[in-house]
């Protein structure tokens, strides 16, 4: 009996050191299994977040390494400037965040030796559509990636009743003037007319007569 229980002891250990060096081998060095796991399924995320495009309103937190009265969160303004102590006003619309990090570094080495900055985007706001008229809950709504028109017909609830289902149309402001897109409902769901439902872009505006 004795025996028998020191041997399935000695399983018992062997088992668990088997498992301990599988762990290893599977870990990056320096850092735990798990902590290794969780650094592979939040990578995507903060390469998405990485390429981020700042844009009009949205809500940006400056922060300068040991000068707090130059850091702070800062809007940024419809014609694409934030406003900071020394530096005035700074161009942010159309930058990713880690540009305007290299762009606020190089402003402030004229006061400020070896600045430290991070810029974070704390609110998003400028990607954004608008959906008005015949839909249950017309309104301005988050441009979600690869968004199309039907898709924010949805979002907004759907057509009512009243709805002129193949009149709609999305305006889009472009460098050349502002666009109409026409977009019929009842041809694109039976899909006739798939290039109709088009991918949305910020400050779109969906009309539903």
């Amino acid at each position: 009996m004795r025996t028998r229980l020191m041997v399935c002891l000695l399983a018992v250990l062997l088992s668990s050191a088997v498992f301990a060096q599988s762990d290893k081998k599977h870990a990056k060095p320096g850092v735990p299994a798990t902590a290794a796991s969780a650094a592979r399924d939040t990578a995507p995320a903060a390469a998405a977040d990485a390429g981020y495009v700042i844009g009009a309103e949205d809500t940006l937190n400056v922060n300068v390494w040991k000068e707090p009265e130059m850091s702070g969160t800062v809007p940024v303004r419809p014609d694409g400037m934030i406003s900071l102590p020394l530096l005035g006003d700074v161009k942010a619309a159309g930058s990713t965040p880690m540009e305007l990090t290299t762009r606020l570094i190089s402003l402030l080495k004229k006061y400020v030796t070896d600045p430290r900055v991070t810029v974070t985007v704390t609110n998003v706001n400028s990607r954004r559509v608008y959906i008005l008229g015949q839909v249950g809950r017309p309104g301005a709504y988050p441009l979600a990636a690869e968004m199309t028109v039907l898709q924010a017909l949805s979002t907004a609830g759907g057509l009512n009743q009243f709805a002129a289902a193949d009149k709609i149309y999305v305006l889009r402001n472009d460098p050349s003037g502002q666009l109409k897109l026409a977009f019929q409902y009842k041809q694109v769901i039976k899909g006739r007319k798939p290039e109709q439902n088009v991918l949305l872009k910020p400050g779109d505006t969906i009309v539903i007569p």
